[in-house]
């Protein structure tokens, strides 16, 4: 095996595109590489460079390579075009069954040979979500202006050819050449192999291993605000963003002045973070501490004192700014700026924010009745959820609205439960965050969530694919993740329906809306495999992907999962899907064969036994069923297990009497209408 290692080194690459950089250069040149085995794989990525190391084989072995082209019967210019695509001639196919066929034969190709071949078609396609040309003329394109190209085979500089026709790609050729640091060390170096050039850049202050380098960040930052007895508020996105910013991280503290201690937390938080890329801290009782963390990219020569003042003064400017906002924005009642939300566009085919307040009202006081709790408060957080989208601070720091929303309404002396809730009704905010718990909280952010579903679906918005703009996928699962973790009793149909009708009219007959349980329950289907649960008896129970009450709908899921994990669970399963077998195969025949099996045609006390035994569990399931015990339908049904082996065993289903064999299939119909009162067997996998 050979050491292939490449560095592309660049102008300073934005932190949010290392990491699929990195991603992208180790997927497409593995994929380009696969004959050469490639393994021991390791990608280093810093703000100005990305870079792969890894073993291949020494050579591409000699080939025999067989190529099925068009018919022998096919139109002449097929043949034309697949000799001229392979570049052979007519005498160099064979007929076989009715297809030409090339047989090649490929040479032994050595590594560094292959590599100067498809490498310089990686540079020149390589995905970059926006890239940029420079210089006179090429259209090779970057990220940033590409500096240096290394790409070595055991040390050895591949000679590679980025040039195509007249485009010189800006003269770019393969060297061994790299740099230190910008500023602490900016001496180009010679490079020999990935574990030289690593550690050479340590020693001019770069820290190539991304996560070497979020460690060092994460753990000498914590060292010292606990050194000032302090502890970091936790934020991986900062974290992660901060370690594509720099090279040689060097953590410092600086002071925040106690005249903006009064601003909300968040705002400052947000502030530091959107604006300076400054961690928050907090004391040790949890409240907001006057000191923040910020990472410099050099190493400072009087204790960094020169860097935390400018850094202060800095965010000294923002908070000021952010307290103007604060002042200004409380001097106008939430319910004053419900007006303005009339010039606030929601969406051009659906209307404006206020238009949509009022929709949220409605559905807040139909959910309100369904679940029992304060409909006049749950209508007055619901009115004034949005009213914050005119305030300065969000239009400023559009990350805190509701949470602004929040502070506001509890200046303006509103109910504690309609503050918390406007605060809250944006929750959860991904897969991480929390629920509202509090009633008020949940009904709004529920219309909230069901009003958007509903008014996207009506204009034809649905996500498609991996498009989702509008974040239905998210909100859909926010309504499941409400639903579920407090246990609500709601008719999910019933919802959609009441959220369609409070549409403008010219958008209720939207043939798209009547996906929307569907969507809630797909939905709810990943949320289940992502959990690892048994997602294929979702599908045994609502096999048209239609439900009402979720809740009802993931009893009934548990109840069969934990009936299944038993032997009598599995050996009624294998039951009843043989009896559901052989019922289909029969009625293919002659069927259906379905109604009340006729007691006077039993011949064996196997068959009049079944019939018993069934009458009385379909009885016992129903009533079970409507009084939501779904471990005693299981139990019930269960109890068939014994009369059904027996049946099996001892009674021959195609009898030769026509009648009897009838009477016989009936009975397996009501085996199979007997399960399919709890689940439709057939959809569970094992």
């Amino acid at each position: 095996m050979s050491e292939l290692f490449i560095e592309l080194f660049s102008e300073e690459i934005p932190a949010r595109m290392q990491r699929q950089a990195t991603e992208n250069l180790q997927r497409l040149l593995c994929d380009a590489l696969g004959n050469l085995s490639p393994e021991n794989i390791k990608t280093f990525s810093t703000p100005r460079r990305i870079a792969i190391r890894l073993d291949i084989q020494n050579t591409i072995p000699a080939q025999n390579v067989q190529e099925r082209g068009p018919r022998t019967t096919a139109p002449e210019k097929a043949l034309e075009g697949f000799l001229r695509k392979h570049q052979a001639q007519q005498s160099d196919l064979i007929e076989e069954n009715g297809f030409w066929v090339l047989q090649k034969k490929i040479a032994e190709v050595s590594a560094a040979e292959f590599i100067a071949q498809i490498f310089p078609q990686i540079l020149w396609k390589f995905p970059w979500p926006k890239s940029q040309r420079w210089g006179n003329g090429s259209q090779f394109t970057w990220v940033r202006p590409l500096h240096y190209i290394t790409c070595l085979l055991d040390g050895k500089i591949i000679p590679l050819n980025l040039a195509i026709a007249e485009d010189d790609a800006h003269g770019l050729v393969c060297d061994n050449k790299s740099e230190g640091h910008r500023f602490l060390a900016p001496q180009v170096f010679d490079i020999h192999n990935a574990q030289q050039w690593e550690e050479k850049l340590l020693s001019q202050f770069v820290i190539a291993d991304v996560d070497k380098r979020r460690e060092k960040i994460l753990s000498e930052i914590t060292a010292l605000t606990e050194k000032s007895n302090l502890q970091l508020v936790p934020d991986e996105g900062l974290l992660n963003e901060v370690t594509g910013l720099v090279e040689w991280p060097i953590p410092l503290l600086g002071k925040i002045d106690e005249v903006f201690m009064d601003l909300p937390p968040e705002v400052m938080q947000v502030s530091m973070r959107v604006n300076q890329r400054y961690f928050a801290l907090k004391n040790n009782d949890g409240s907001p501490a006057n000191a923040f963390a910020f990472i410099a990219n050099i190493i400072p020569d009087d204790d960094g004192k020169l860097i935390i003042a400018g850094n202060e003064r800095v965010l000294r400017a923002r908070f000021a700014d952010a307290r103007y906002f604060w002042d200004q924005d409380r001097k106008t009642p939430l319910e004053q700026r419900n007006q303005l939300l009339q010039n606030v566009i929601f969406h051009a085919k659906i209307g404006n924010q206020y238009e949509r307040i009022q929709r949220l009202e409605r559905l807040a006081g139909y959910l309100a009745q369904q679940l029992n709790d304060d409909e006049i408060l749950a209508k007055r957080a619901s009115l004034l959820c949005k009213a914050d989208l005119t305030t300065g601070m969000v239009g400023e720091f559009p990350e805190v609205q509701g949470i602004m929303g929040g502070y506001y309404a509890k200046h303006d002396k509103e109910d504690a439960k309609v503050a918390l809730a406007i605060s809250e009704h944006y929750k959860p905010a991904g897969p991480s965050d929390n629920v509202p718990t509090a009633p008020i909280s949940i009904i709004t952010a529920l219309a909230d969530k069901v009003d958007l579903l509903t008014a996207f679906f009506a204009i034809g918005e649905k996500p498609s694919g991996s498009g989702d703009p509008y974040a239905l996928r998210r909100a859909a699962l926010g309504i499941i993740r409400i639903i579920r973790e407090n246990h609500l009793r709601l008719n999910i149909k019933a919802l959609f329906e009441f959220a369609i009708a409070g549409l403008p009219k010219a958008l209720q007959a939207s043939g798209d809306l009547n996906a929307l349980v569907e969507f809630i329950y797909e939905r709810l289907y990943v949320q289940l495999r992502s959990e690892g649960s048994r997602y294929d008896i979702l599908s045994a129970i609502a096999p048209t992907k239609q439900f009402t009450d979720l809740v009802e709908l993931l009893k009934k899921v548990e109840a069969i999962t934990s009936f299944l994990e038993t032997t009598d669970g599995k050996d009624l399963l294998a039951a009843v899907k043989r009896a559901s077998n052989i019922l289909r195969i029969e009625d293919k025949k002659d069927g259906p064969h379905q109604g009340k099996s006729d007691q006077n045609l039993f011949t064996q006390d196997e068959e009049k036994n079944l019939a018993t035994a069934l009458e009385k569990a379909i009885a016992e399931i129903n009533t079970t069923l409507q009084q939501e015990q779904f471990n005693e339908a299981m139990n019930n049904i269960a109890t068939l297990k014994g009369t059904l082996d027996l049946f099996f065993e001892n009674v021959t289903i195609n009898d030769e009497n026509p009648a009897i064999r009838s009477n016989r299939l009936k009975l397996l119909s009501q085996i199979d209408q007997a399960a399919s009162l709890i689940a439709d067997f057939n959809q569970i996998e094992k």
